[in-house]
């Protein structure tokens, strides 16, 4: 025989913990990139929503702007888009709130 066998060669030494490094790390890196910021817009759109009151004036998702007439009860509110026009919306489908009204003094 002309050929000897070839035979692979064997790793430089890295054991099994060393091989899931990049994968560790490129988890880290999702986490701090796209997680982390999604679960804080979360919890700041959860605030907003439940610091609504009446007078605010709001933009839903389907893009309605409205002023808030009234807060029926946990997860709904009224809305006045037009004089004398109002609607019933839940609460987590407004996306931002544009004027917020301030409390009356207790005096």
């Amino acid at each position: 025989m002309f050929v000897s066998p070839a035979y692979a060669q064997t790793g430089g030494g890295m054991g099994g913990f060393a091989s899931l490094i990049p994968l560790i790390l490129i988890f880290v890196i999702m986490y701090f990139l796209l997680i982390r910021p999604q679960q804080k817009k979360v919890k700041d759109h959860r605030a907003m929503v439940e610091a609504l009151r009446r007078g605010d004036q709001v933009i839903t998702q389907g893009g309605v702007m409205g002023r808030i007439t009234r807060v029926k009860d946990d997860n709904e509110v009224e809305l006045e888009i037009a004089e004398n026009v109002r609607v019933r919306v839940v609460r987590n489908t407004i996306a931002q709130l544009v004027n917020k009204t301030e409390p009356a003094d207790s005096n």
